[in-house]
């Protein structure tokens, strides 16, 4: 039998949605096929440190984290200058000091939110030449930046909502201004956004200035930067994709359920999920209401299914994302929302109706993680030159700069 494949699986992390990423974290290590992988537990905790041990296993651990019964660990390139990366390791996992814990063979994202959904961690693994599930810098930082994905839908030509954005020291400035400036260009009601965080977290629908005033201050509380879209009576419709840039295929959709305007985190993350307040088993997203397939016909579906893939193929994505719709219900309009990069949503129950199994797609997304590394090294990182044998110490850099 062939050795496993050390795969870590990272979580936590310093955010407002660290609880809902360890929650993540176990699903995917519950899922995975250990016939296949040797399973590493990555806990990054709320003060930033990285942990490893079997302890990581118990998700009660967890809720009383205590440093002295795990290792605490950072991660180390063992690239090779010359791009040998045909025998293990391709990465490092080491201890605080020089003994190496573990080798690694690709790692399994599952950080929500600021330093781990945003690019920045996917940006660390890029440097340690580690390949990753998910997709890269770019797309990661596009699909978690909500005004900076807005901006990119509506550049790309995909439809989207009217919006608007401020900056906290606008506000601060003048806050009547930018009032004036957001409700020249919208109507009531509006939906208030912090501009990088997920989980419905700081989310407020707005119903008149008043309204926004507070919606606004509130959103801020958690980022500098905040997005404000016009509302809309709607049918929600999610869809998700699953691939590697432009080769990429669609899952079903679905209609979610909800009782109120959106999806609040106490729905996503407590009705009856793991980790929820009745303590049953985890199911995520998957204990959502929820109609699916979607009941919008066929070639609603279709244009739905074909601008899911046409999104991932503009924002080079890899593995697998979830984007969530509107249909205007007054003339039946379509909007993109919003889309969810790994690990915001596996999406797996998505494509479980067409015989993907939760397993299989962590399979695929592993799989992914290799081919698009191997695609990588294709590329030429050599290039010769004489430049350092011409600079003179004390100098004022190369003669014609740049």
């Amino acid at each position: 039998m062939p050795d496993k494949q050390n795969i870590a699986v990272v979580f936590g992390g310093r955010t407002c949605e660290h609880d809902v990423s360890v929650i993540t974290g176990h699903q995917v290590l519950e899922n995975a096929d250990r016939n296949k992988y040797e399973l590493i537990p990555v806990y990054i905790s709320r003060d930033g440190r990285w942990y490893t041990g079997s302890r990581l296993l118990d998700i009660g651990f967890l809720n009383a984290f205590d440093p002295r019964e795990v290792t605490q660990v950072h991660i180390e390139s063992t690239y090779d200058a010359r791009g040998l990366y045909e025998s293990n390791p391709r990465g490092g996992l080491f201890r605080s000091g020089r003994a190496a814990l573990h080798t690694l063979d690709a790692v399994i994202p599952a950080m929500h939110g600021m330093n781990g959904e945003d690019g920045t961690l996917q940006g660390l693994l890029e440097i340690a030449g580690i390949p990753y599930a998910g997709p890269g810098v770019f797309g990661s930082a596009v699909g978690m930046d909500k005004i900076g994905m807005k901006r990119f839908f509506m550049g790309s030509g995909f439809p989207v909502l009217p919006f608007a954005s401020l900056e906290r020291g606008q506000w601060e400035q003048d806050a009547v201004a930018v009032i004036a400036r957001i409700e020249k260009t919208l109507r009531y009601p509006m939906f208030v956004k912090p501009a990088n965080l997920g989980s419905s977290i700081g989310i407020t629908r707005a119903e008149d200035r008043q309204g926004l005033e507070e919606a606004i201050a509130v959103a801020l509380g958690f980022d500098r930067r905040v997005l404000v879209e016009q509302g809309i009576d709607c049918t929600e419709v999610n869809c998700s994709a699953l691939g590697i840039g432009c080769r990429a295929e669609a899952s079903v959709c679905e209609q979610p359920v909800s009782w109120k305007e959106f999806l609040t985190f106490d729905q996503k993350y407590m009705r009856g999920g793991k980790g929820g307040k009745d303590g049953k088993e985890t199911e995520g997203m998957r204990s959502l209401s929820r109609i699916l397939p979607a009941p919008i016909g066929d070639e609603l579906t279709d244009r739905i299914q074909k601008m899911t893939v046409d999104i991932f193929c503009a924002m080079d994505l890899k593995g697998v994302v979830r984007i969530d719709y509107m249909i205007d219900k007054a003339d039946g309009a379509l909007y993109v929302n919003e889309i969810n990069t790994l690990p915001g949503s596996f999406a797996f129950y998505l494509w479980e109706p067409i015989g993907v199994s939760f397993p299989e797609l962590i399979d695929r997304l592993i799989g992914q993680a290799f081919e698009a590394h191997r695609e990588k090294r294709r590329n030429n990182y050599a290039y010769g030159t004489s430049l350092l044998s011409h600079y003179r110490a004390g100098g004022r850099g190369a003669k014609g700069g740049k």
